[in-house]
């Protein structure tokens, strides 16, 4: 109820529009003096689009919210289906754990391209750089999948080893991109 509450607002979100008679007049400014000289002016349709999005986005959060924590661990624990160790993790963390491994490939991706197409080969070797910290997290996941079993405990330190690998890696090619850089900067 408290988040209904939140969500709503004073005045409705969809406004009928109403035809305007087109006149050929200019844009206003985009700067008003009036307030600020840095303030930019929103126009008023603008704003109110603005806002609708912002207030579709937060309504869909919060019924996102509103459903897995209706199916969390506590509903899961409950169920004779689904029988689960105290360990296991809820949905939201395996959502945090999934969404971050594919947010650190996208970005080894996206290092990659960059450096292919603007012509710095430097960034290639930071895409590189990331493959043992995606490592480290993948054994994190496996770790998780398997209820955090005693069995597998060398992923945590194969985990901790990877962590340190990538961030010595990640340090050595920011240093090359760095370097590349400054020789660059000379050369122009």
């Amino acid at each position: 109820m408290g988040i209904l509450y939140c969500l709503s607002l004073p005045k409705p979100i969809f406004l009928p529009k109403l035809k305007q008679p087109h006149v050929s007049t200019p844009p206003p400014p985009m700067f008003s003096l009036k307030r600020s000289i840095l303030t930019p002016k929103i126009p008023i349709s603008s704003h109110s689009r603005h806002r609708s999005k912002i207030t579709t986005i937060l309504i869909g959060a919060a019924a996102i919210t509103a459903l897995i924590s209706s199916a969390g661990p506590s509903s899961a624990v409950e169920s004779p289906i689904f029988n689960e160790p105290s360990n296991a993790l809820s949905l939201p963390t395996w959502a945090v754990h999934v969404s971050s491994v594919v947010e650190w490939a996208t970005a080894m991706a996206l290092v990659w391209q960059y450096g292919e197409k603007s012509g710095y080969e430097s960034w290639k070797g930071l895409s590189w750089g990331m493959v043992p910290l995606l490592g480290g997290a993948l054994c994190a996941c496996t770790w998780h999948f398997f209820y955090n079993s005693e069995s597998l405990e060398v992923l945590v330190a194969l985990q901790a080893a990877l962590t340190v690998i990538g961030n010595t890696t990640m340090c050595i090619a920011a240093y090359r991109i760095y370097i590349s850089s400054q020789e660059s900067s000379k050369n122009s």
